[in-house]
């Protein structure tokens, strides 16, 4: 009898563990998943839909495809400016991300490593800098923009963009190169190295995993960024995806729905690819920037 009742006692614990390990751990997950992936899902069926089965709920699925068709990302390849819209985004991004990973670079050791009177004062400062909201920047950096001579350029952009950048990847590589210890740089100075040798010799590929988790936190913001790119570029040939797609594919009161979120779509491959290939970097920077 005992024997059963402990038997029965460790079926019902399992069964309570289990219960509990459903509804703590993977229903709030499948809930996560769904919210994070039904606009995916969404856009793409769109893409995909013809016209007549947009609105017509009556007789179609609004959740579902039939009949599929080419024809919006066909438009969108071959009727629009969307292939130049794309490369006037990678340009954009991919430089204002060099800029601002160079820049932080140099800002965040020398904050960490160099001691000088007021460096954390500096660093939060820095930080702060980040939280004011670009609606508010916009207007000086617009003049500032008019009066150098570069609206309606992608220059306008890369020289703008950095100014948001920087104080976040900063502060973040602040939180990384503070988890190096600091033992490393003390040994390569009683050996002679210098400043800058250390920084590219010994704190740098140690950093390697910080600077890629930088990289694509400046590369998305760059990507997805709107209020700058629509403030600076007039021109069709010069915008970028997010400001080309909404003002070139509404016309008045007409929606381009398929070829909206087409272009949406298209837009937010690079991104996924991105963080697919380095989100093991990712995690473990951003872990390591917060550390202490």
């Amino acid at each position: 009898m005992a024997k059963e009742k402990d038997e029965s006692t460790e079926a019902l614990g399992q069964y309570e563990s289990r219960a509990r390990r459903i509804m703590v751990v993977w229903l709030p997950m499948a809930c996560f998943m769904f919210v994070l992936l039904f606009p995916f899902y969404w856009m793409a069926i769109t893409a995909v839909k013809p016209n007549y089965q947009m609105t017509d709920y009556r007789n179609y699925n609004p959740l579902w495809v039939v009949e599929p068709t080419l024809r919006h990302i066909k438009f969108l390849l071959f009727e629009t400016s969307y292939p130049a819209w794309m490369w006037n985004t990678v340009i954009v991004s991919v430089c204002s991300t060099v800029i601002s990973l160079v820049a932080s670079v140099l800002a965040a050791y020398a904050i960490e490593r160099l001691r000088f009177k007021g460096a954390r004062i500096t660093g939060l400062l820095i930080f702060l800098a980040y939280l004011v909201p670009p609606s508010i920047l916009f207007i000086p950096l617009a003049f500032i923009v008019f009066q150098v001579g570069i609206f309606d350029s992608k220059l306008a952009l890369i020289l703008t963009y950095p100014t948001f950048l920087i104080p976040f990847c900063t502060w973040l590589l602040m939180g990384y190169f503070r988890s190096i210890p600091y033992e490393l740089e003390e040994s390569a100075l009683v050996d002679g190295a210098s400043r800058w040798q250390i920084l590219t010799k010994v704190v740098l590929p140690l950093a390697v995993p910080g600077l890629i988790s930088a990289g694509i936190f400046a590369f998305t913001l760059s990507w997805n960024e709107f209020i700058y790119a629509l403030t600076f570029i007039s021109s069709s040939e010069n915008k970028t995806v997010p400001v080309g797609v909404l003002t070139e594919l509404v016309r008045g009161d007409i929606y381009e729905w398929g070829a909206l979120m087409s272009g949406a779509l298209l837009g937010s491959l690079p991104v996924v690819i991105l963080y697919s290939f380095f989100v093991d970097y990712y995690v473990s920077s951003m872990t390591g920037a917060v550390k202490e």
